[in-house]
């Protein structure tokens, strides 16, 4: 069996080399074929010299321009031959070996169109991303002071999911599937540079209609840094990403 990953970068020198040193670790010596794959966003720091010296295994496909989270990962995912491919951020690292928990899952259900693990904090705590599907309530609303119940809700951390369970959204951070599903796809709309594409890959899987679970026997860690609210350019990336996304799919209160 072969697996594949595919991690897309942009100035991520300070965290790629946890997150390559820590998947090449779970998955070395194992009954499958692993194989990474990175796509580096044009880099102006060491991300891609830091790969190249440390990590010649790593297949590098280094683009001339940043063409955002979605395009990088179909361009891998066009290349790519293996029974199974995971979408990795370069802020992620594992300990265990989340990819054969993962893969066994889908082999045993060929329904599930994509699957995703409990996503932790570096402190061990959960991040709750086995969201609802986005809506104005609870993306906005959310947001202000005596409403951020509705963040809870959305985010469904009161619900305490400790088994494979079906969910409306697939985060981006991490998620498998069957390669050849994800080629149907096509992966990611084109349309989204950053923030949302996943929101809108998850709606396109559910309409097919194929199930998308999440894993909670499986585990990833992830360095959350946003930074859709700590600068103007990333809130104005994350507010057109999500006006496409609700013109595409329904101004949903």
């Amino acid at each position: 069996m072969k697996i594949t990953g595919s991690i897309v970068t942009y100035n991520n020198e300070k965290t790629i080399d946890k997150c390559i040193s820590t998947v090449l670790e779970q998955t070395s010596g194992k009954d499958y074929e692993f194989s990474l794959y990175v796509y580096d966003n044009a880099s102006t720091d060491g991300t891609v010299s830091l790969i190249e010296k440390k990590y010649p295994q790593v297949k590098i496909l280094k683009g001339d321009t940043n063409k955002g989270f979605g395009a990088g990962h179909n361009a891998i995912i066009k290349r790519v031959k293996s029974d199974y491919h995971f979408v990795i951020n370069p802020d992620i690292y594992v300990d265990m070996d989340t990819f054969a928990r993962l893969t066994d899952y889908l082999k045993d259900n060929p329904d599930i169109g994509l699957i995703t693990p409990m996503v932790l904090n570096t402190d061990g705590t959960e991040q709750f991303l086995p969201k609802y599907c986005p809506t104005i309530r609870y993306v906005i609303i959310s947001k202000f002071p005596g409403f951020r119940y509705l963040r809870r809700r959305y985010t469904r951390q009161d619900e305490g999911l400790s088994e494979p369970t079906e969910i409306q959204f697939c985060t981006g951070c991490f998620f498998g599937a069957k390669t050849a599903f994800l080629k149907e796809m096509k992966g990611f709309s084109n349309r989204y540079f950053m923030y949302c594409e996943d929101s809108d890959l998850s709606k396109r899987v559910l309409a097919l209609p194929k199930k998308i679970i999440f894993y909670p026997d499986a585990t990833i860690y992830h360095n959350w840094q946003r930074d859709n609210t700590g600068n103007l350019k990333g809130i104005f990336r994350f507010l057109r990403s999500l006006l496409v996304f609700f013109r595409k799919w329904g101004w949903k209160f």
